[in-house]
């Protein structure tokens, strides 16, 4: 029985599906929720301002926050929390570490978009150290 679940949260549909999943499968578990702040998702904008890096930063780790949130508030529970910032599905991985499971959505691309995206959920089931489930 799993006791300790990881659940990756992207604000995206897909994750709070997951995230409902597990609750419902797993509902004495312990949560986790997850939040990778990718910095190749800040649409790489320069700026002569040094502060400009850190406002995106802070905004992008609000975002998490307020996610993280409405998530407990949806499914009623207390979870653990984590931002972390870096590649997506090494750093989902390297959460899982301390995990008994790992539930997580999918986007459901196909053909060549997933070939030129990569797949996230790809990556993790195969390098996740812990059993993954993938909710669509």
């Amino acid at each position: 029985m799993a006791k300790r679940i990881l659940v990756p949260v992207d604000g995206s549909p897909q994750s709070a599906a997951a995230l409902r999943f597990a609750t419902e499968e797993w509902p004495g578990a312990d949560f986790v929720l997850l939040n990778v702040i990718n910095p190749a998702n800040s649409g790489g904008r320069r700026s002569v301002l040094p502060t400009a890096a850190e406002d995106w930063y802070d905004r992008a780790r609000d975002d998490a926050r307020e996610t993280f949130a409405e998530l407990a508030a949806e499914t009623g529970i207390d979870p653990d929390t984590i931002i972390t910032v870096g590649r997506i599905a090494p750093s989902i991985v390297d959460a899982a570490a301390d995990a008994d499971h790992v539930v997580m959505g999918s986007h459901g691309r196909t053909g060549v978009s997933r070939v030129v995206l990569g797949s996230v959920a790809e990556a993790v089931v195969r390098h996740s150290p812990v059993p993954v489930t993938i909710v669509r």
